[in-house]
């Protein structure tokens, strides 16, 4: 059973689902002022990484993740720009989703845009006036917050505690300076939607409480995000469903941030790495495997050195399963009964290895540790000749690495008749110890743009 780390209960909790055989999970995702950053794309492979991991163990996963499509910041630029906020937006989603499938994330099931539900907010915002937990000022509606049970459950802090440390200034208006918006009145060329208050816009706190609650319905399983959201954001979005009288997440989980010189990445601080860049100048499965080599909840530092490290590995992953594929079905038809199921009881060793690892708040450090060493294992008993301990150790490493978002590079060709002809003119060469027109078809062969190597099991053409 996966066990994850409760930021609520602040320990490593069973995740023993709602509903049998399915989870609700729900992400917080962009909001779409500008291109995605390295941290964008650590939190979207975590939590990728977590939806493969749960439907790799039989469960359906409905996995909802929103777009923050109105927001301070989209107008802001927008009014810099004197453009239109909703293109600012719609670019800056199309450059989101561009990166995501680059990196090989799968789509949420479900993706909602606060835009699509700012009625819903309305009605909330007016029902939580309705119970005399929310107030009504002239820039807008705030939520008192001291009149939540359990205020400061997610920050681990109290009431007393949170107000000494706000620094955010307010008016007489505002009771207390953890109040928040949850409606914020029109401004002059700001986007405004209908109220009960006036026209205006929902604050961002508002969106997700509407949005997971309308799509998981109450007491659904998972909420994720990274570190930084824990408080304000998630407190206050658990804090609205609670004076309302709705059951929130069940269980909260949040990533550690990627770092630069000790310090969070973040487009505030300007010391972010634009997420497509770094995707063009490497192979975007490195950056998964090297989110993967850290342990979700703690910080990641990202550099060229271990980038390169990460798409080395990668190589040793890709050869594996061209020399393995080529072994496969004459190895399959050539098996004894017994060994069979040798073989298939070593694939459940290195399947129970994993899910132990996974199952262990998502080691995915100690799980790829372990199938990376599966993959060295398996190429060092091809070059030995033992084709069919390396295919049994080969299939359940490159089985599992998949279950992670891993997938090798497949053979983009498959070598022709004039390859084949070279390949076999220089076999003939080698056997005849004529050694210079071996090595002047392998030169042939490769300004075609393939290589050849020679193994136990003859000599192999690939990219």
């Amino acid at each position: 059973m996966l066990h994850l780390h409760d930021t609520a209960t602040g320990s490593v909790v069973p995740i023993t689902p709602r509903d049998p055989g399915s989870i609700g999970l729900y992400v917080c995702g962009p909001t779409v002022y500008g291109p995605p950053h390295v941290g964008h794309g650590r939190f979207t492979l975590v939590y990728d990484v977590l939806r493969r991991y749960l439907e790799y163990s039989g469960y359906a996963v409905r996995h909802v993740s929103n777009v923050t499509d109105v927001d301070d910041k989209i107008i802001d630029r927008a009014r810099a720009e004197g453009r239109e906020w909703q293109d600012i937006a719609q670019e800056a989603e199309q450059q989101w989703w561009a990166a995501m499938r680059a990196m090989g994330v799968l789509e949420p099931t479900e993706v909602p845009h606060a835009t699509a539900y700012v009625a819903e907010m309305a009605e909330l915002v007016a029902e939580l006036v309705g119970r005399n937990v929310a107030y009504e000022t002239s820039d807008g509606v705030y939520l008192a917050c001291d009149q939540v049970d359990g205020y400061g459950l997610l920050a681990h802090q109290s009431l007393d505690s949170l107000r000494a440390g706000e620094r955010v200034a307010f008016t007489e208006e505002k009771r207390s300076p953890i109040d928040f918006a949850l409606w914020k009145k029109a401004k002059p060329g700001e986007p405004t939607w209908p109220s009960s208050f006036g026209p205006g816009r929902p604050g961002w706190h508002t969106e997700c409480v509407v949005m997971s609650l309308a799509l998981l319905g109450e007491g659904f399983d998972l909420h994720g995000g990274g570190l930084d959201l824990v408080f304000p954001h998630h407190e206050n979005e658990r804090a609205q469903a609670v004076a309302l009288g709705r059951t929130f997440a069940r269980h909260w989980v949040h990533n550690g941030l990627v770092m630069v010189g000790g310090e969070k990445m973040s487009k505030s601080l300007g010391n972010y790495t634009e997420l497509a860049g770094l995707l063009e100048a490497t192979d975007p499965r490195a950056y998964r495997l090297l989110v993967l080599r850290s342990h979700y909840r703690s910080p990641l530092e990202v550099s060229q050195p271990t980038l390169a490290d990460a798409a080395a590995a990668l190589t040793r992953v890709d050869e594996l399963a061209r020399r393995a594929g080529g072994l496969a079905s004459n190895l399959d038809s050539d098996l004894t009964p017994e060994a069979a199921r040798n073989l298939d009881a070593l694939r459940r060793e290195e399947r129970s290895r994993f899910a132990e690892a996974m199952d262990d708040d998502l080691g995915t450090p100690r799980a790829l540790a372990g199938l990376l060493g599966a993959v060295r294992r398996a190429n060092v008993l091809l070059d030995s000749g033992d084709g069919a301990g390396a295919l049994a150790l080969a299939r359940a490493a490159l089985e599992l690495l998949a279950a992670l978002g891993i997938e090798p590079l497949a053979g983009d060709e498959v070598p022709g008749a004039e390859l084949l002809a070279l390949a076999g003119d220089r076999e003939e060469a080698r056997r005849a110890r004529d050694y210079a027109a071996a090595d002047r078809i392998r030169t042939k062969i490769e300004e075609l743009g393939w290589q050849v190597e020679d193994g136990p099991e003859g000599p192999r053409l690939h990219r």
